[in-house]
C-alpha cells in the first residue's frame, strides 16, 4: 500500500483546521462590522409636488393652461376622466417614513370648477422634512438684517453695475436656398 503525499496532507489538515476555526470566530462585533454595511438605496421620488403656495393660487375659473401653468403637468390624465387631472406626489427614503400626497383637479367646460385631496405643507414645511437626516447643520439666514443692508446705501447703484457691452453688427449670411424662380 502506498502512502499519500505526506506534505500535501499535511497543509491541507491545516488548511481545514484554519477554515473551521474561523468559523467560530464570527463574534458580536463581527456581525456589527458586517450588518454596518449596506447597499446603496436610491430616493425614490415619484410626481409633482404641489406647494400649499401653489393650491392657494388656484382660482375656479382657470383655464387648463392656467392650472398647468401652477402646479405643473399632471401626472395622470385619464383619457376616461377628460375633466379630471391627478397630481400624485411620493418619496421614498432610507430612514425616513414614506411621504405620499395626492390633488384632484376637477374642469367644467374646460375651466377648473374645484379641487380636492391632501393637505399640502407649505414649501419651507417640506424642505424641512427632507432636511431630517441632517438636522445637526445649522440653517443659514435668508433675510439680511438692517445693518447688512445700511453698508449698501451709500454705494451709488451706477457704480455698482458694470457698463453695457456694445454687441457687434449682425453679420448677413447668404440664404441657405436659392431664391425660386
Amino acid at each position: 500500500m502506498s502512502r499519500p503525499n505526506a506534505p500535501a496532507l499535511r497543509i491541507f489538515l491545516v488548511a481545514a483546521c484554519a477554515a473551521l476555526s474561523a468559523c467560530s470566530a464570527i463574534d458580536g462585533a463581527t456581525m456589527r462590522v458586517a450588518k454596518s454595511i449596506t447597499p446603496y438605496q436610491v430616493e425614490v421620488v415619484q410626481g409633482n409636488f404641489v406647494s400649499r403656495e401653489q393650491v392657494e393660487a388656484l382660482r375656479p375659473g382657470m383655464t387648463r393652461q392656467q392650472v398647468r401653468e401652477v402646479l405643473g403637468t399632471p401626472l395622470l390624465a385619464s383619457v376616461f376622466h377628460a375633466d379630471r387631472w391627478d397630481y400624485v406626489f411620493t418619496l421614498k427614503r432610507k430612514g425616513v417614513d414614506p411621504q405620499s400626497r395626492h390633488l384632484t383637479v376637477f374642469f367644467k367646460d374646460n375651466a377648473m370648477d374645484r379641487y380636492e385631496g391632501d393637505p399640502m405643507p407649505s414649501e419651507s414645511e417640506f424642505v424641512a422634512t427632507l432636511d431630517k437626516a441632517s438636522s445637526k447643520r445649522s440653517m443659514p439666514v435668508l433675510e439680511a438684517t438692517e445693518a447688512q443692508l445700511s453698508r449698501f446705501q451709500g454705494t451709488p447703484a451706477a457704480a455698482a453695475t458694470p457698463p453695457p457691452v456694445e454687441l457687434p453688427a449682425p453679420v448677413n449670411y447668404p440664404p441657405l436656398e436659392a431664391p425660386a424662380r
